[in-house]
């Protein structure tokens, strides 16, 4: 390993004179000379010259000095000067000095950040302050000249402050650094601070502040410039939720009747939850589950936690319709040194059967609709129907399209089938359109009629196909589609595609080029498996409701009906947050911290979701030493922050404050009024 950039003395403090305020010291010589001159007297006639002899012995006295003697004013006016000079030369101590023209700092501000601990004197304090701290006494201790500039290194490397020569605004701008709920890359931000370095010229040097709990160990191999690393803080047992997931199940209950006892099955929110403990020490803690804003426990558990296990938790509770979609917390007491991970978040799912609603165009007075085909067959609805049915976890509604089109309040989540029409925009969330009429249909276009096609092939990589085939099946007539892509061909026929993928980023959308009463599908088993992968898609986009993660530090993205506007969001503290919107996905670029991210949009389908977001990190929760990998063709050194020599202090106010003093006392001195004897 290479030698530290910076060696540190051992010995007493350094101490540090600027020669600038040095001059004054200059002003001692006339001061003493106002004491040793003599008074040049004026001559005047007097009557007798016996109470003036001491002044004649000065008038016959040739020498223009007289002999020193030392008094009070004099003492007190000289040690003012003094100690004014050595404060206007600003004298300092300091146990290092940070050389290099240039110098990037670098402050880790992941999570692990954010851990209790002790300051130099005892005091609590946490990890992200005593970086901090370190960090502007690093600053103090800049050679004259040098300049430096701040980086921070959270999920993504942000420069806090340019190459800048000005100590006060450097320091200003460490003031509002905070540790970030989010696993951190170090080496992305060593990366960022060693490319604004390499084009200049001089001596270059880059140091890190961290605990070294990095979720990525090896993250400062290959560095081109020397870095050197200075840790803080010291090792802590720590506990911590690392997984959280939150289902809607069922339970079997007791129940007595006419032929005796028998159960019954009611709806159950079931949380599993994995509790680590990283310490040398078994753990007992408390799990609790609450709904957001409330103070009553919903469900909680006592366990005993061995030293490096990983105990897994399931609570649960039986929740009402005025639960679904609420926020849930999932807490660990009693707390520990890093509270951050002793909290997790979670939603209740929206109930246990998913709502579909299937739309004709051929039924009531809905053969008017937008976009259908006047008197379109829809013998395959009744097929549809009893192979939605045939799912227990479904709630199935029918009517016409002018119902679907119409309804108020619809929930987002519902899955949409319509047949015999295809209206743009249609409320809901996952859809399937059946036998649209000619023309352009969610970006497919619907073409000419096939007698009779023959099936070849279809996409068994897709999950709505998956684990069925279509051999034998016979279809009697069919429309030819066109996709925009051919990746959106799922069933082809020899004469042409017949089913086509319609998802948008919002919903899992799919086109079937016919109507399948007009077929023998569903007489057979594919034709039951395809409608059930259809739901079983459904259901998994209406339990997280989300399309991407939702961990801290990366983007959210939450789906919204594609006609929402006016669109909010709320962070964890209440805090508005920019959300861009774009086909039905609404993206929050950034979620530096745990807890529920709220959204609410206008609209023919107004509504709000909660998002919960969590850490749920193993490396930034396990706060026990790990060794720093500093491989590659860079020089990496590190060192602890408790060997580093005292930081750097200026004694100019105290210097002034006591030349002050002695101002104050020699002015009383003068003033006083003598005691009478």
């Amino acid at each position: 390993m290479a030698a530290p950039l910076a060696q540190a003395s051992t010995g007493a403090p350094l101490a540090l004179l600027s020669p600038g305020g040095l001059w004054l010291l200059a002003l001692l010589g006339p001061l003493v000379l106002l004491y040793i001159l003599k008074i040049k007297r004026s001559r005047r006639r007097v009557p007798s010259t016996w109470l003036w002899a001491a002044a004649q012995r000065d008038l016959m006295a040739r020498a223009p000095f007289r002999k020193l003697i030392a008094q009070l004013p004099l003492v007190l006016q000289a040690l003012a000067l003094a100690l004014l000079a050595l404060a206007l030369a600003r004298p300092a101590s300091r146990g290092r000095e940070l050389t290099g023209d240039h110098v990037a700092i670098i402050l880790d501000t992941s999570a692990s950040m954010s851990a209790a601990a002790r300051g130099p004197a005892g005091e609590a304090t946490t990890r992200i302050e005593l970086a901090k701290q370190l960090a502007r006494d690093l600053l103090s201790g800049l050679a004259p000249g040098s300049n430096a500039l701040i980086v921070e290194a959270g999920r993504d490397a942000r420069l806090v402050a340019a190459l800048d020569r000005d100590l006060v605004r450097l320091k200003a701008a460490i003031d509002p650094i905070a540790a970030r709920d989010v696993e951190g890359d170090l080496g992305a931000a060593v990366a960022l601070g060693i490319d604004r370095l390499r084009q200049l010229g001089g001596a270059r040097r880059v140091v890190a502040i961290t605990d070294g709990n990095l979720a990525r160990p090896a993250s400062l191999h290959g560095v081109s410039l020397p870095v050197e690393v200075i840790t803080v803080g010291d090792p802590v047992d720590n506990a911590a939720i690392v997984r959280v997931d939150v289902r809607s199940g069922s339970a079997a209950v007791g129940a007595s009747g006419a032929d005796g006892e028998r159960s019954e099955h009611r709806e159950e929110v079931q949380a599993f939850l994995v509790v680590a403990n990283f310490g040398a020490q078994p753990r007992d803690v408390y799990v609790t589950m609450r709904q957001d804003n409330a103070s009553d426990v919903l469900g909680s558990r006592r366990v005993l936690v061995k030293p490096g296990e990983r105990l897994p938790v399931v609570l649960t509770f039986r929740p009402s319709p005025g639960d679904y979609r609420k926020g849930l917390v999932f807490e660990l007491s009693p707390r520990d040194a890093m509270p951050l991970d002793d909290v997790a978040y979670g939603r209740v799912p929206a109930g246990d059967k998913l709502p579909v609603v299937l739309a004709s165009a051929g039924k009531g007075q809905g053969g008017d609709a937008q976009g259908a085909q006047p008197g379109a067959p829809s013998g395959g609805s009744g097929w549809i129907e009893r192979a939605l049915a045939s799912d227990p976890m479904t709630s199935v509604t029918s009517g016409s399209l002018a119902d679907l089109l119409g309804k108020p309040g619809l929930d987002p989540d519902t899955f949409v089938v319509i047949d015999g029409a295809c209206p743009p925009d249609p409320p809901g969330g996952d859809l399937l359109i059946v036998n649209p009429p000619p023309g352009r249909c969610a970006g497919t276009l619907v073409g000419q009629t096939l007698d009779r096609p023959t099936l070849t092939s279809w996409d068994t990589a897709d999950p709505r196909l998956r684990f069925l085939t279509l051999d034998g099946v016979n279809l009697r007539v069919a429309s030819s589609l066109k996709p925009e892509a051919a990746t959106q061909e799922l069933i082809r026929a020899q004469e042409g595609t017949i089913a086509t993928d319609i998802s948008t980023a919002s919903r899992t959308g799919t086109l079937l080029g016919f109507d399948v009463g007009e077929s023998d599908w569903p007489l057979k088993a594919s034709f039951v498996l395809f409608v059930r992968n259809l739901l079983e898609q459904a259901r998994a986009h209406r339990a997280h409701g989300i399309t991407g993660p939702a961990r801290t530090g990366e983007p959210l993205r939450v789906t919204v009906p594609a006609t929402a506007r006016d669109l909010q969001a709320i962070g964890p503290a209440g805090e508005r947050l920019e959300v861009a919107q774009r086909a039905g996905v609404a993206v929050i670029a950034e979620t530096p911290r745990a807890g529920f991210y709220r959204l609410a949009w206008q609209g023919p389908q107004a509504g709000s979701v909660v998002v919960p977001a969590n850490l749920t990190s193993v490396a930034e929760s396990d706060l026990t030493p790990r060794p720093l990998l500093a491989e590659g063709g860079g020089e990496v050194a590190v060192s602890s922050a408790a060997g580093q020599p005292d930081a750097h202090v200026e004694w100019t106010w105290l210097l002034a404050l006591a030349a002050l003093g002695f101002v104050v006392f020699d002015v009383w001195y003068f003033t006083r009024v003598p005691i009478r004897s």
